[in-house]
């Protein structure tokens, strides 16, 4: 069977998702910043913020929830596709008892890698790792009080930079807010692009170990 086909199918309708649904949300702040219709006229506000911060900020939160949901359906087809093969490669009992030390990436990847006496894995596995624990925390850390997500302690421990954090943080982040920035679980469109590339790559490679048998 050609699973590698269906991922990429996935793959290609969650990068078609994201641009679809992200595209009224980039245009409002897009709108807001240029002071172009409807928000060329604001009203009269002596609080001193930014005019339209509410409506920006909103736009700005309803991209990130666009983000978190194509990682969410990303981490899931990853999972989908390595599980996938077990088929035709069943898990050994080490392989099983990887899947809670290493988490499922790895685990399926190692044992892969074993059983098929195949070459080492050209894709980015961090980066692939990366979108399983940022969809984990995007399901599980979130809260009633903020709108952001930030990263649990498994991720911080072994990422202190993590891949899918805001671009503008957290190195170029002002002293005393670099930790703050990079707690934040953020998804943009280059990332989103880089880490669907590396779960391609590693689709491509096992597919071809496995019809290599």
């Amino acid at each position: 069977m050609d699973l590698a086909y269906f991922l990429r199918e996935r793959t290609a309708l969650i990068r078609h998702f994201y641009d679809a649904a992200s595209a009224p949300f980039i245009e409002t702040r897009r709108l807001i910043e240029a002071v172009e219709p409807p928000f060329h006229d604001p009203p009269y506000d002596e609080s001193g913020e930014p005019a339209y911060l509410e409506e920006w900020l909103q736009a700005d939160v309803e991209l990130e929830l666009v983000g978190r949901a194509c990682i969410t359906m990303l981490s899931e087809s990853i999972k989908h596709y390595l599980h996938g093969w077990e088929r035709w490669v069943p898990l050994t009992p080490a392989a099983e008892k990887a899947m809670g030390s290493k988490g499922f990436v790895r685990a399926y990847v190692e044992h892969y890698t074993d059983q098929l006496g195949a070459p080492v894995c050209p894709a980015d596995l961090d980066v692939i790792e990366q979108v399983v624990l940022a969809r984990n925390s995007a399901q599980h850390n979130g809260n009633l009080v903020t709108n952001t997500v930030e990263h649990d302690a498994k991720t911080r421990a072994k990422y202190p930079r993590p891949f899918f954090t805001r671009p503008d943080g957290p190195d170029s982040a002002p002293s005393g807010l670099d930790n703050f920035l990079v707690d934040w679980v953020h998804v943009d469109r280059d990332k989103l692009l880089r880490a669907t590339e590396q779960v391609e790559i590693l689709a491509d490679w096992l597919q071809e170990q496995i019809y290599a048998r």
